[in-house]
């Protein structure tokens, strides 16, 4: 496949530049800075682009069978993300290239909590209200859109860099948690969990979540 990483230098993006690449993929990795080009992975086509620029969007999907957005908003700045999605998706709808998002986790139902999101929980961190938010709306925007092909993932409760072991399951609008109730993946193997659902595609225009 031809595969479109935006945010290719964050720490999920590079992770699903690293997967596809390994897989076999041509890899073309969009950085919104050259000065960032020396932390991809040299089998990769870097280009500067950026995924708010709906031009940019356009030209780097063209001829691609699928964009990866692992883009993030710097703090402060959280708005941004849904002003982004709504590029992508906009842009993707003219060029008729999927998309997947990776988003937030915000937006899950806690297990037996009735019905309770991970951003409503009562001890859900203030630091993090502003990009739960973001992603939340981002979500929203997905779901309202009708033309292009996107598939939206929600890391579990605790994303963080780690092992890949190509083991984990799959869920689609509740938090997954284990038999001790941790919910948490491995950066790496959301991103094999990414690259899965490129190869194999099985949420059209829906949400999934990974977790161990």
């Amino acid at each position: 496949m031809r595969i479109t990483v935006f945010g290719a230098a964050g720490q999920v993006g590079s992770r699903a530049v690293k997967e596809a690449l390994a897989r076999g993929h041509e890899v073309t990795a969009v950085l919104r800075s050259p000065a960032r080009a020396h932390e991809v992975p040299p089998r990769a086509e870097v280009r500067i682009g950026d995924a708010a620029n709906i031009e940019d969007v356009v030209d780097l999907s063209i001829s691609q069978d699928l964009v990866i957005s692992a883009t993030r908003p710097t703090p402060g700045r959280e708005s941004e993300l849904v002003a982004t999605t709504k590029v992508l998706l906009a842009g993707l709808a003219r060029t008729r290239v999927r998309l997947l998002v990776v988003g937030g986790a915000a937006t899950l139902t806690v297990p037996g909590a009735a019905g309770v999101t991970v951003m409503d929980e009562p001890d859900f961190p203030a630091a993090l209200r502003g990009i739960a938010r973001a992603c939340a709306d981002q979500l929203e925007v997905c779901r309202a859109d009708a033309a292009a092909q996107w598939t939206y993932l929600s890391p579990p409760a605790l994303l963080e860099p780690g092992t890949r072991t190509g083991r984990f399951r799959l869920g689609s609008d509740d938090l997954l948690v284990d038999a001790d109730g941790a919910s948490m993946i491995s950066m790496e193997d959301l991103a094999v969990a990414l690259l899965d659902e490129a190869e194999r595609p099985q949420h059209h225009r829906t949400r999934f979540t990974a977790a161990y």
